[in-house]
């Protein structure tokens, strides 16, 4: 991602007190391997084909007695069978929860649309400690209030502490930001021209995952000017294009239109549940559009303030597509249930008639 010399889309913020730090072009260290855990499912017996690769955004761990409850692996990938052995890598970033501590006994594993196998015991395999990545901020334009911080060279000055990295996209709109904790490493004069610096940071931040790198590029030059620029992504993709548009369709500020609206809705591409939510918010919201990124929030988005005014009339084209792919899907327990039929009664609760076609 490059810029200018002197701007660019990162701004380096006080958390406090919304001081701009300083602004720059490109960042390195940003996009990598994020932190995961690793899993040692002994006993491996799937349900269907081999489970390789990318296994989905959302992994259930079912104990297979009933207790604890489920828990979620996000973002998982198997390493494949572990040699010589009959277990499953499966890797992956835990939920809030994870699994109970020292918890070793049977799981079933499910993705949200099918059971993936089971396991006779499960053991989760400690993480390598790894070597912090530097966040390098090239080409930065410090405010006068940071070069001064620099300046004086004292621990306490030099480290601005708790601050957030925003990314703007070239329109100057806030397309996303991060939390940082950090500490000043180094800092130089920057061969990106005058009166701009490169600054060094030991930032306490998880790296952004690589496959996310191409969604934020697209959305730098603007919002999509037309519909439907997610479809031709895969599901992990079409996650991190959803958070884009859920965290600007979330910002203050939104005007609801008058009730009485008719949409339309391309139901083509909606084979899993990203795409359900990105046709959604593209039918009500426009391109870039968000209305809801799982059934609560559609309800929430439903009651006002993003941009809908409810009683409305929703056509939904080609809904057969959505039937076919989101009607037999899974609880975290491993429930079945039709999550196409949820999202008709949701709309209608709200006020939304909906023709399907």
């Amino acid at each position: 991602m490059q810029g200018d010399s002197g701007r660019g889309p990162y701004r380096l913020t006080d958390e406090e007190n919304g001081h701009v730090w300083g602004v720059c072009a490109t960042v390195e260290g940003l996009f990598g391997e994020a932190a995961r855990e690793t899993y040692e499912l002994f006993g491996w017996v799937p349900d269907g084909p081999a489970v390789r690769g990318w296994v989905g955004s959302r992994v259930w761990l079912v104990p297979q007695d009933g207790t604890p409850d489920a828990w979620l692996l996000e973002d998982a990938e198997s390493l494949g069978r572990h040699p010589g052995t009959d277990s499953l890598l499966l890797t992956g970033t835990d939920d809030y929860e994870g699994p109970p501590e020292g918890y070793r006994a049977a799981v079933r594993v499910h993705d949200g649309r099918r059971w993936l196998g089971s396991c006779r015991e499960f053991a989760r395999i400690l993480r390598p400690v790894r070597d912090e990545t530097p966040l390098v901020l090239r080409g930065l334009a410090p405010s006068d209030r940071l070069r001064r911080a620099l300046a004086a060279g004292t621990r306490r000055a030099s480290d601005p502490g708790v601050a957030r990295l925003e990314i703007r996209d070239d329109r100057n709109v806030p397309l996303i930001d991060l939390p940082l904790w950090f500490d000043v490493r180094a800092w130089q004069p920057s061969s990106g021209g005058a009166d701009l610096i490169d600054l060094e940071l030991d930032a306490c931040s998880e790296l952004v995952p690589d496959h996310v790198r191409s969604v934020w590029e697209h959305w730098l030059t603007g919002p999509p000017e037309g519909p439907g620029a997610w479809a031709g992504l895969g599901t992990r993709r079409r996650g991190a294009w959803l958070d884009l548009v859920r965290g600007r369709g979330c910002a203050p500020g939104r005007r609801d239109r008058p009730p009485g609206q008719a949409y339309e809705l391309d139901g083509r591409h909606i084979t899993d549940l990203p795409g359900l939510y990105l046709a959604l918010g593209e039918a009500v919201n426009g391109p870039g559009g968000y209305f809801g990124g799982c059934l609560g929030a559609l309800a929430d988005c439903l009651r006002g303030g993003f941009g809908h005014t409810s009683p409305a009339t929703l056509l939904w084209r080609d809904s057969a597509t959505a039937r076919e792919h989101l009607s037999h899907v899974l609880t975290p327990d491993g429930e079945p249930y039709d999550l196409f039929a949820e999202v008709l009664d949701v709309l209608a609760e709200g006020g939304v008639r909906v023709t399907t076609t």
